[in-house]
């Protein structure tokens, strides 16, 4: 099917670019969502006449989120778990704890922002991007330890607090982000329609996504 892009959507395109996306990706994803419209000749004229509008609020909307990730440069969350003496939770760390984080400590954050590849397993630093615009990410450090105390030793020496006999492969600060992340994308809503069973645009490479987070 092709669409009309109505803001940047990673591997796929900019604003006002015509795609061919999979029919599912559009009706799920990307029309419901008024991320796109269907490439009618009568929405190609009505783009057209709405592009001016669309990319001055974009540019209010990116000035917007530079400033916030201005703001949110350097933030580290505290996430206290309880694990065992080799740094395994007994659980794990989702993209909402991390957004409830990040939201407590004074920024607006949905867990569809924090791009985070897989649950977290393991004490320890873990950097990951945190999308606040289609064009606009920053970094955010997720610190995960027993207690406070603890957090503040890993901060301090960018290692997992373990047991001194698990010691020998410390669990030390490591990226979590999804390594197809670039800057400022869509991953994060991409894997909540994965989550919901929906189409990605990862399942439209090869043919359709020639036109390209």
């Amino acid at each position: 099917m092709e669409v009309i892009l109505l803001e940047r959507i990673e591997k796929l395109g900019q604003m006002g670019d015509v795609v061919n996306v999979k029919p599912g990706f559009a009706r799920n994803y990307l029309l419901p969502r008024e991320k796109a419209l269907r490439a009618t000749d009568a929405n190609k004229k009505r783009f057209e006449g709405q592009r001016a509008q669309l990319e001055a609020e974009n540019l209010k909307l990116r000035e917007e989120a530079d400033a916030v990730a201005t703001k949110m440069e350097g933030l580290s969350v505290i996430l206290t778990r309880q694990a065992g003496e080799a740094g395994q939770l007994y659980g794990s760390v989702n993209a909402r704890d991390i957004a409830d984080e990040i939201s407590a400590a004074g920024f607006t954050v949905s867990r569809n922002q924090v791009n985070l590849a897989h649950p977290i397993k393991t004490l320890g630093l873990f950097e990951l991007t945190v999308n606040l615009h289609p064009e606009v990410a920053t970094i955010v450090t997720a610190n995960v330890a027993r207690t406070a105390e603890e957090a503040a030793t890993q901060a301090e020496t960018g290692k997992a607090v373990v047991g001194e006999d698990e010691d020998e492969t410390p669990y030390e600060m490591e990226a979590v982000f999804d390594e197809n992340a670039e800057g400022a994308g869509e991953a994060g809503e991409a894997s909540e329609a994965e989550e919901a069973g929906e189409e990605t645009p990862a399942a439209d490479d090869a043919g359709e996504e020639e036109t390209a987070e």
